[in-house]
């Protein structure tokens, strides 16, 4: 579907798929390894999709950091076109959705089915929602096609080859002058004492989310493409939010 068009209720799961007669759309091989306790199997998707659950994971602070997103997305009622890259557990779509004025519209991707199926149930009579299939580093779509995107705790879980990709597509389809919200973890302070809790359970359950400590998310910017306005960090430093500010293509 043209970015240009206006959004349809999502009353259907839209698919993009490879050019090409037989193509298939494949899930990412490190998404299938690397988590698929977490995202894929039914089980999981079902357990994992709670408020409560994710506000545990959390220490407590989903709906803060839920929030402080929100606010750097701006005020409500929220118009144009908004982008969520991959669905998130929990009700922040919907909340996000609570936000946006009549003739807005929202657009969320993500590569896993299941994931936009379980959503979909959530976004009941809502026409100003659609929900799409798509890679967030191929995201099928004409440049410029979105006011401001948000990435909520998705960077973390992906190889830097692949995050790199994202930041770069999400840069491409939200328009120049429009804004990129980020929300995801960030390397905690000296002194706070989840920081040497925290890196061995990151290290045995989301590998790549130590990228995040060594460096900060600037590395993985697109050149000359998008920068940082405004970076805020929470709960000792753990995580953080990040407001890019979209330039030309290179320049």
């Amino acid at each position: 579907m043209p970015l240009d068009q206006p959004l349809s209720a999502p009353r259907a799961v839209e698919s993009t798929r490879p050019e090409g007669r037989g193509a298939r759309f494949r899930i990412p091989r490190y998404l299938v390894e690397r988590y698929w306790w977490a995202y894929l199997h039914p089980t999981a998707i079902g357990f994992f999709d709670r408020p409560w659950i994710v506000n545990l994971i959390l220490w407590g602070n989903y709906r803060r950091l839920c929030q402080a997103a929100f606010e750097a997305l701006g005020a409500a009622p929220l118009g144009g076109r908004t982008l969520q890259v991959a669905c998130v557990y929990g009700d922040l779509t919907v909340r996000l959705a609570d936000r946006l004025a009549p003739a807005a519209a929202l657009q969320v991707i993500d590569v896993v089915p299941r994931q936009l199926a379980r959503l979909q149930g959530k976004l009941a009579r809502r026409p100003n929602v659609v929900l799409k299939r798509s890679d967030s580093a191929a995201i099928r779509g004409a440049d410029g096609g979105f006011d401001r995107a948000l990435i909520f705790f998705l960077l973390h879980e992906q190889p830097e080859a692949v995050r790199r990709a994202t930041l770069r597509e999400v840069a491409r389809v939200v328009r120049p002058g429009g804004q990129v919200v980020i929300v995801d973890y960030h390397r905690p302070r000296l002194f706070n004492p989840l920081r040497y809790l925290m890196r061995p359970v990151l290290a045995w359950l989301e590998p790549f989310a130590l990228d995040l400590w060594r460096q900060e998310l600037d590395a993985w910017l697109p050149e000359r493409n998008a920068v940082v306005v405004r970076r805020q960090l929470f709960f000792g430093g753990l995580y953080q939010l990040l407001v890019l500010a979209v330039g030309r293509p290179g320049g």
